[in-house]
């Protein structure tokens, strides 16, 4: 099995109800940062990618179909490198209602992770992949204009699929060249959800 998606588009931009879409539409798990809670020894291998030492990617996604959310959206080069026929998904958001979300849940959240490896692998991955400034709104807004510009600049037209939430289905399923479901678009993860399965998480100690 290899990755026929790799999401670029960084957390608070739609990436949960797109992994849940993903997952009905191409009939496998895809990853997203809940897997990392879920899988707590890839920690390491993250936190050693974003120090520049790069795990076997294939090994990581074994079983998986897709990749979306951080930490994998931090590592689209290297994940459509590895992947050459998988299709890049660019989630996109308003950047100021982004700002707004990832600074009421995952921002603030951070230190509030279930252990100490954890919370190095996040931090260490904001400061070398997005911002270490992640208090600050301009510095925020910069690194999420600067990451979505570099995709658009660097992944071929013909394989980039620029998406947004509202787009529902078929946008996925024209790229993907499957068929529309007749279900509505699954739309999880609001700021509420955010925050009880995080705090789940914490008092289960993932």
């Amino acid at each position: 099995m290899t990755l026929r998606v790799v999401g670029a588009g960084l957390g608070r931009t739609g990436t949960l109800s797109l992994k849940v879409a993903l997952e009905r539409l191409l009939g496998a798990p895809c990853y997203h940062m809940s897997e990392v809670f879920a899988h707590p020894e890839h920690v390491g291998a993250w936190r050693d990618a974003a120090r520049g030492r790069p795990p076997d990617w294939s090994a990581l996604f074994a079983g998986y179909r897709a990749a979306v959310d951080w930490p994998a959206a931090a590592f689209w080069p290297e994940l459509s490198a590895a992947f050459p026929d998988a299709i890049v998904v660019l989630s996109v958001r308003d950047p100021d209602a982004w700002w707004r979300s990832a600074n009421g849940t995952i921002f603030p959240s951070i230190d509030r992770a279930p252990s100490d490896e954890w919370r190095a692998m996040v931090h260490d991955l904001m400061a070398s992949r997005f911002t270490d400034r992640l208090d600050d709104r301009e510095a925020c807004l910069a690194a999420f204009e600067r990451h979505n510009a570099e995709v658009r600049r660097r992944v071929p037209p013909e394989r980039l699929l620029e998406w947004r939430a509202t787009d529902g289905w078929a946008p996925l399923c024209r790229a993907l060249g499957v068929a529309e479901p007749a279900e509505p678009f699954p739309r999880v993860n609001t700021s509420e959800d955010f925050h009880a399965r995080f705090a789940e998480h914490v008092q289960r100690g993932d």
